[in-house]
């Protein structure tokens, strides 16, 4: 595709379109992929059944500052940048940009665009009133923000006053964030900015839009990581492997980016696919049927366990490989929020002895065989031990001994005490894990009730300290510098937390220690990080703030037959494969 452009004399060559050194590609780790040499050529269908977004091309796309391979969190290797370096105390980060390095326009990347995302945009208060968490220092929303240095052209370096030894996971993996906040095209911004740009030409550029501002026309041009895939990113300057050429209801057409920086062990630019085609399919059943009729070359958002075995009857057929992988997430988490204002409520769910009896109550063998078919593990953070008898026993012990007319146990006002469940079907097993949860609380007779509201409303909810008990996912048991999930089971406490006392509550001496023991996280080296985290496990299993059921879930990766370099070991997680999908190729 590429090369009829440069004979064509619409393209220059590709040694002038790689910066020096491009990158090796290194996305998965060389235990869980046996790399291969593509050939280019080729479009990539998907599926999404979310309008404007689909979540495997963005995870394909997205492209962090530094990355870790295989997203371990154990190796931390430059991407964008070609390195960095860290000072003995944690506190100065050193990062080396890649000369040549090009904008997908074909304009240089230098440190000026880190300068304008970091000068112009960052610390300007108009635009960012409220600076990230992340870039203060120990990624504490307490701490003072970091302090910019421009080297040279191709030479930057941030500072904090406090040591902050995970900044690099945190850059390279927390929340895929990628590289938009802290490198943006000046060349292109530049003209929407009321620094380099009039306020009187502006004006008739935000009114156009029906906007207020320069501040709002900025934000609408500014297309950030969660943006570059959805309709709003066609030709913004980017320096992803496809960019997005066209949006229609119901597909999107991507093509490769002729300024990606990285190469293959011989030196040819990736990625080696020239198009991306991602098809929209409100319906769960259809999204299935085109997984199983060969319509679909990659697919592993929209695949799901319970339709594992029509994709493997459906393999030869179809054309296709449905494998299983490693889950970056436990899923149905469930937590019960301790800050509600119910006083009846928080006596009774801040007893720890209660939460005891609770998780005794869960049968994980039963979560295991029913929803995952046996493709999980029993969770290790807090203890797995069903025991009916123990926690009745131990409710009757903290006084919940009498029951109503239906057998439900009378909480301290003396009426029915009540667990209800608020949950968004956000994964294919949230509901019936959350209907077996029902079910064993049930069972030792705590009224438990299930209702499945929308995704914006539970996040409005959650937002208000509105929910009473929920489930959904963390990373708690996989990564170091995982979540703990304080902003659902303690959202009062934690925002008394992140705010010195200024909003929220404050939380109760074990809660305010543990909040600190996390935060410790961050500051220290990767080696001393990684202990805090094993004291914070041990604390999790004792207190059991949230209950955790199964982890090491498999998770089914669909894809066509003929793709070459994607990961089959089943150590690899399935969304490291999107990560390294610049590597794929179809096989002649």
């Amino acid at each position: 595709m590429l090369t009829d452009l440069v004979n064509a004399g619409k393209l220059p060559p590709v040694d002038s379109r790689l910066p020096k050194p491009p990158k090796l590609t290194n996305e998965m780790p060389a235990s869980q992929l046996k790399f291969e040499n593509g050939q280019y050529g080729g479009t990539l269908r998907t599926v999404t059944s979310v309008p404007d977004w689909d979540a495997d091309v963005f995870v394909m796309c997205n492209e962090p500052l530094i990355n870790t391979p295989g997203i371990l969190g154990e190796e931390i290797t430059g991407n964008i940048v070609k390195e960095f370096r860290v000072s003995d105390d944690q506190k100065e980060f050193t990062f080396f940009m890649r000369q040549g390095l090009r904008w997908s326009d074909g304009e240089p990347v230098t440190t000026e665009d880190v300068r304008f995302a970091v000068e112009d945009v960052l610390f300007n208060e108009e635009l960012t009133p409220t600076f990230p968490s992340w870039l203060k220092a120990g990624n504490d929303p307490r701490g003072n923000p970091f302090k910019f240095e421009l080297i040279d052209e191709f030479t930057f370096k941030m500072t904090f006053d406090q040591a902050y030894g995970g900044f690099p996971i945190v850059l390279a993996i927390q929340g895929w964030r990628g590289y938009t906040d802290l490198l943006k095209p000046a060349h292109y911004l530049k003209q929407f900015h009321k620094k380099y740009t009039d306020e009187a030409k502006l004006k008739p550029l935000w009114e156009a839009e029906s906007l207020e501002d320069w501040v709002q026309l900025f934000g609408r041009k500014d297309i950030t990581n969660w943006e570059l895939n959805r309709k709003e990113g066609i030709g913004f300057p980017a320096l992803y492997p496809w960019l997005l050429k066209e949006a229609t209801q119901q597909t999107y057409t991507y093509e490769r980016n002729p300024y990606y920086f990285k190469v293959d062990e011989a030196g040819q630019q990736l990625p080696y696919i020239d198009k991306i085609v991602s098809q929209t399919v409100p319906d769960m059943e259809m999204v299935a049927m085109k997984h199983i009729s060969g319509e679909v070359d990659f697919a592993r958002e929209s695949a799901t366990l319970v339709k594992m075995p029509l994709y493997k009857e459906n393999e030869q057929k179809a054309g296709i490989k449905a494998v299983l992988a490693r889950c970056h997430v436990t899923y149905t988490d469930v937590f019960l929020n301790m800050t509600f204002n119910d006083p009846v409520w928080r006596e009774v769910t801040q007893n720890v002895k209660f939460r005891q009896a609770l998780n005794y109550a869960i049968d994980r063998k039963e979560i295991i065989d029913a929803v995952y078919y046996g493709y999980a593990e029993p969770s290790t953070i807090i203890s797995s031990e069903f025991n009916t008898e123990k926690a009745i026993a131990l409710l009757e012990e903290i006084g919940l001994d009498k029951k109503d007319s239906e057998g439900f146990r009378i909480g301290p006002d003396g009426k029915t005490f009540v667990i209800p469940f608020e949950i968004q079907a956000a994964s294919p097993d949230q509901v019936p894990v959350c209907e077996l949860i029902v079910q064993f609380w049930n069972n030792i007779g705590i009224k438990t009730t299930m209702k499945t509201i929308d995704g914006t409303l539970w996040g409005q909810r959650n937002g208000a300290n509105e929910l009473q008990a929920t489930t959904i996912w963390t990373h708690t048991p996989l990564w170091y510098m995982g979540d703990w999930g304080q902003g659902i089971w303690g959202p009062l406490w934690s925002s008394w937390f992140s705010t010195s006392g200024k909003q929220g509550e404050e939380p109760p001496q074990d809660v305010k220690d543990f909040l600190n023991l996390v935060a410790s996280i961050n500051r220290v080296s990767p080696e001393q990080g990684r202990q805090i985290y094993q004291d914070c496990r041990k604390i999790m299993y004792d207190k059991i703030w949230y209950f955790v059921h199964t982890e090491k879930e498999m998770q089914p990766l669909l894809f066509n037959a003929k793709l070459g370099n994607v990961s089959e070991s089943k150590d690899a997680f399935a969304i490291a494969s999107n990560f390294s999908a610049e590597q794929f190729f179809f096989k002649s």
